[in-house]
């Protein structure tokens, strides 16, 4: 990849949501490069001088992809991250944008499980999600603990997607459902390919392997708490549907 070249694609969000998986199946599409890792987290890094990028380290990554081929990283903090989209459409405002979404509960959970099997969280999923959203609200939005213990945050998708269309016209912009590559992969990976310009793929692409967080100690999302985070989502998710015609709920 010519060092001047900018990335054509990035799959932005959102975390927990399918994208290993996504990335996954699309790495295996010979005219489809990454770089050396799944998340490159580049356009959330604050240890950056963002008044002159140095875009020649991003693209560096891609210093072997062969000739004609789309280039991409996947790195779903991009959605949450607020100065990440203004970067992003500073960097190649023709950008090809891709998210994932998952049920905003699930995803919570799934993201909490994952901390705690990191040993980065200690308070149960109830207190998780109640006294400790205190941890984020406190902080700026680009601290350390909106990368850590931002379950809930997280789940707030139309406010993330108010971002990207600010910056990003709907052409650019593929939403995608977990459950539907779930469901069926074959149909959301050709017309992932197609969105992105290139052909589908002649066979269907290997299984991912994905570490499993369910554990024993994990007892699953009480009632109390499931009912709980619906009801803090449900305006959200109104607006998910009636603003970006996005459904979750199936």
């Amino acid at each position: 990849m010519a060092t001047d070249r900018p990335l054509d694609f990035l799959i932005a969000g959102v975390q927990k949501g399918g994208t290993t998986a996504l990335w996954h199946f699309l790495s295996q599409h010979p005219a489809v490069c990454f770089g050396s890792k799944k998340e490159l987290h580049f356009f959330d890094d604050e240890r950056l001088d963002w008044s002159a990028p140095p875009y020649d380290a991003l693209h560096a990554e891609f210093a072997d992809a062969p000739p004609g081929s789309v280039c991409g990283d996947a790195t779903p903090i991009y959605s949450y991250w607020v100065p990440s989209m203004a970067r992003i459409a500073a960097y190649n405002p023709d950008i090809k944008l891709i998210f994932s979404f998952r049920d905003p509960v699930a995803r919570a959970y799934s993201h909490w499980r994952m901390e705690v099997s990191r040993g980065a969280e200690q308070l149960s999923f109830s207190e998780a999600i109640r006294e400790g959203r205190a941890r984020v609200a406190r902080e700026a939005q680009i601290s350390g603990c909106h990368r850590v213990y931002s379950y809930v945050e997280r789940g707030f998708y139309a406010e993330q997607l108010d971002r990207v269309f600010e910056h990003f016209p709907k052409e650019q912009v593929l939403l995608l459902r977990q459950a539907d590559l779930d469901r069926d992969q074959a149909q959301v990976l050709d017309e992932t390919f197609g969105f992105l310009g290139v052909a589908p793929l002649a066979e269907p692409p290997e299984k991912e392997w994905v570490f499993s967080y369910d554990k024993p100690e994990f007892a699953g999302i009480s009632d109390e708490d499931r009912s709980f985070l619906e009801e803090l989502y449900a305006p959200d998710r109104q607006r998910l549907k009636s603003e970006y015609g996005l459904d979750l709920s199936g």
